[in-house]
């Protein structure tokens, strides 16, 4: 699902900038048009380059976003509902009545059940316990690993865009120098274009790294979160686990006090 939103965005940006560079031709006989659209068709190869780059890297930014909140979200409602079925439960084995729950506490459920029916009657209850642990912490490693993917291109929009941004400024002011030495001339009318299509290269990296770095903390401290409840959901699971282990044990002694 994701990759289906990044590839229909791709298309529709290059779509877009197909039909600017089409038109202009057009748009160049109006001399000096600084407006956006104007500044970008009259810049530089290099300068349009990294603001055609700026703009792909805050779209795509944005589409990570969109698609990281619906799934952290959904996620962040599952696991809060399953967490407080969870805490109604007294026994291992009432974890299978629950319903209603997320693929995820299923998975969770599952596990100390999976390795139990894998360890003999006779077989040390600690060495259960931990590989029962092991099993939930893989799983809790998993779904971390799932919740920041794609967050870290984020974070690199953040730190890099700024520097992509002033390459742009630099070369473009280059230029804009270049262009007094060549024309003999100080008027600020032949280089103001020149300067400010540098310079809208610089706010493109602005806007592009802002709301990345912003929508990077956030999703930070929603997945950090999540990883939250899932860890309080491994913790309940191995103290019935514990509970159970410890009941049969006492069973046993029960037992074997009886015969005696």
């Amino acid at each position: 699902m994701e990759q289906t939103s990044y590839k229909n965005c791709l298309k529709l940006f290059l779509a877009s900038l197909f039909l600017i560079t089409f038109n202009a031709n057009a748009s160049n006989a109006v001399p000096h048009d600084l407006s956006p659209m104007g500044m970008f068709l009259m810049a530089d190869w290099v300068v349009k380059s990294v603001i055609i780059l700026l703009l792909f890297a805050s779209i795509i930014s944005w589409t990570i976003a969109s698609v990281k909140y619906r799934e952290v979200s959904n996620l962040k409602t599952q696991l809060s509902k399953s967490l407080y079925q969870f805490t109604q439960v007294k026994r291992l084995n009432e974890l299978k009545a629950l319903n209603s729950l997320c693929a995820v506490s299923k998975q969770m459920i599952e596990a100390p059940f999976y390795e139990l029916t894998l360890s003999p009657e006779n077989m040390p209850n600690q060495g259960i316990k931990e590989r029962i642990q092991m099993a939930l912490i893989d799983i809790e490693k998993q779904q971390k690993k799932r919740m920041n993917s794609q967050l870290g291109f984020l974070a690199t929009v953040g730190s890099t865009a700024p520097f992509i941004g002033l390459f742009g400024t630099v070369w473009g002011i280059m230029n804009s120098f270049i262009g007094i030495s060549e024309s003999n001339t100080t008027d600020l009318a032949v280089v103001a274009p020149g300067i400010a299509e540098a310079l809208f290269a610089t706010a493109l990296g602005l806007v592009a790294a802002i709301p990345a770095v912003m929508l990077y903390n956030l999703f930070s401290r929603k997945v950090a979160h999540v990883a939250g409840q899932l860890n309080d959901m491994s913790v309940y699971i191995n103290r019935l686990v514990s509970r159970e282990l410890d009941l049969k044990l006492l069973t046993k002694y029960h037992e074997y006090d009886h015969a005696i």
